[in-house]
């Protein structure tokens, strides 16, 4: 150990500073033991000062990249929580709960605000909508003068009331949409009878017979709608009218809104005039499709009594109806059964038979039956028009006399009667 060394270690135990001149002495004394020459100062050039502060700039753009991302993370994570706790209380405190809250928020975005009115409006349009048509035949609601008047309708009304008539009927005419029947007969007070060998009449208030009943449309073209003369019939008309029937017939047709569907209704007349009706029947059916009928109907008053098998008139007329626009052809007059023809895709039912019928007290033959059809349109258009039901009934629920109170029939009855329908319908 030198002297320097020596006093440095003696300072340091005594705890004095060190001596500046002795430092600098000693400093003297080490340079010139390495020749006396100071170490040089590194020189740093411009472009290495320059390349250090770009990094130096990087290294922040960096840090502030990674402070600004975080903080957005912070911020997702904050929505986030924010959300879920709103779900929690308004969607219910379990997991099942939340769950169709959250199923039915989705509903409510797809089917509510998310949609402009015209979709609305086109997705409502597209909308099927299906209706049922009940169709009946022959109802002679009153009498003819000659009859027994005991025995008559007329004394089963006074008796029983106007609901007594269709009660057995009436849930089924309830069930459907529409209901149309041939009102043969008048509804007056006139006394002037036509010169023919049956005609019937009854007061006005006989409608209550087919509003009791769920009967909401009639037809008139028949041979016997002016049997007391033109003003019969004219009551007749304004009789239906203030019931709230709808009613038709001749040049007179109907529109029918019926659940949104517009169902038109042509009544025509055959016996008078054969196919020369024709015209008629074709300008009534494009009159009814112009006020914008989606179903098209045409009741017949047509063919032979007694005959269970169509006349060669029916059938054209029939066809000549479908080839003109009618999605269904209804048949009344000879007052039986008739067979059922399925021409171009549409139902031909050519007779309906006799229904509530005050034309006689005891018919031989009581069967009858409810056509119905259900049809479906979509878009305004007809799309399903084959949909079919056939009700066996009996004009009377006594088989043994007519007590003017049609009743469907079960069982082999029912059978029965339906075997005739095919029966008379295999020809075609």
């Amino acid at each position: 150990m030198n002297k320097g060394e020596e006093q440095r270690g003696r300072n340091r135990q005594s705890g004095s500073r060190p001596d500046p001149a002795r430092e600098r002495q000693t400093r003297d004394q080490r340079r010139q033991s390495s020749g006396g020459a100071e170490t040089p100062r590194r020189t740093v050039s411009r472009e290495e000062r320059m390349r250090r502060k770009r990094e130096r700039l990087k290294r922040r753009r960096r840090i502030a990249i990674a402070i600004l991302c975080g903080m957005v993370l912070l911020l997702i994570l904050i929505i986030a929580g924010i959300v879920a706790l709103v779900r929690h209380f308004v969607g219910g405190s379990d997991g099942s709960d939340k769950g169709q809250g959250q199923t039915s928020d989705l509903t409510i975005e797809q089917t509510g605000e998310g949609q402009t009115d015209a979709e609305q409006q086109e997705e409502k349009e597209t909308e099927p909508v299906s209706i049922t048509i009940s169709a009946a035949g022959d109802c002679t609601l009153g009498t003819d003068e000659y009859f027994d008047p005991s025995t008559s309708l007329n004394a089963y009304y006074d008796s029983n009331g106007p609901a007594y008539f269709f009660q057995n009927v009436k849930s089924i005419f309830e069930a459907d949409d529409l209901t149309i029947v041939n009102m043969e007969g008048t509804l007056t007070e006139e006394t002037s009878r036509q010169d023919k060998t049956y005609a019937f009449k009854g007061p006005a208030e006989y409608t209550q017979i087919l509003t009791e009943g769920g009967v909401e449309a009639a037809n008139l073209a028949n041979n016997h709608s002016h049997d007391y003369g033109d003003q019969s019939y004219t009551d007749t008309i304004a009789a239906l009218d203030a019931a709230g029937i709808t009613n038709f017939g001749y040049d007179r047709t109907a529109v029918m809104d019926v659940n949104g569907v517009k169902v038109g209704l042509v009544g025509t007349y055959e016996l008078a005039d054969g196919m020369g009706c024709e015209d008629e029947m074709i300008a009534n059916i494009k009159a009814v499709e112009e006020q914008g009928a989606q179903i098209v109907i045409v009741s017949f008053h047509w063919g032979l009594e007694k005959e269970n098998y169509p006349t060669e008139n029916q059938v054209n007329l029939a066809h000549s109806a479908i080839d003109n626009g009618a999605d269904l052809v209804l048949g009344h007059h000879p007052h039986v059964l008739e067979g059922i023809e399925v021409y171009n895709g549409k139902n031909i039912v050519y007779s309906l038979g006799n229904f509530c019928f005050g034309g006689n007290s005891n018919p031989s033959d009581k069967d009858t039956m409810i056509f119905q059809q259900t049809f479906t349109v979509q878009n305004g258009e007809l799309v399903e028009d084959n949909v079919t039901n056939i009700i066996p009934c009996s004009v009377s629920s006594d088989p043994s006399y007519n007590n003017y109170q049609p009743t469907p029939l079960e069982g082999d009855e029912a059978e029965r009667v339906k075997g005739r329908i095919e029966e008379y319908s295999s020809g075609f």
